[in-house]
Parts: structure tokens; sequence; C-alpha cells
């Protein structure tokens, strides 16, 4: 395992052991929801099932559908572009370096 590889490990570890990576994953999740990002995927899924008929359509068919779309919304990263700064800031002054 690499030096980096060993960091994050360790970060990782840290943050779990003390409660630190659920009260992060809940800033996120809120984020989410704020910049309307949740419901612009509920949606698409809507539309994609509309579109193939509920009867063709799978779990995998929508999360292979809508991944890339959830992780390419311009408008979400450049709301969260503040919030992640923050997120990574939130971690950093966490950490004892």
């Amino acid at each position: 395992m690499n030096k980096d590889a060993q960091m994050r490990a360790a970060i990782n570890q840290k943050l779990i052991e003390t409660g630190e990576r659920e009260r992060l994953k809940e800033l996120l999740r809120a984020k989410l929801i704020e910049c309307g990002w949740k419901d612009q995927l509920k949606a698409h899924c809507k539309e994609v099932i509309k579109e193939k008929g509920l009867e063709h359509v799978t779990v995998d068919d929508l999360v292979a559908e809508i991944t890339p779309k959830g992780r390419g919304r311009t408008p979400l990263q450049n709301y969260l572009g503040t919030s992640v700064s923050s997120l990574g800031r939130a971690i950093i002054a966490y950490l004892p370096l």
C-alpha cells in the first residue's frame, strides 16, 4: 500500500471511530437535497421508466442510466464546489496535523 493510500485509510478510520464520517455524510446529503440534485435524479428515473415501461426496467438499468448524469450535473458541481471545499476544510481542521 502506498503512502497516499495509507494516509487515506488512517483518516477514514479516525473519522469512523469518532463518528465524524457520519456527520460529514449527513452534511453532504443535506446539501444535495438543498440544491435539488435528489429531485433531478428522481425526475430522471421517472422519465426512464416512462420511456421504457415499468416491466422493462430493472434497478440495475436505472442505476446504469442515472449514475453518469448524477455525477455530471454541472449545477450540482457549481453549487457543491463551496460545500465540498467546506467539507475538506472541516476534515483538515478535525485532523491533528
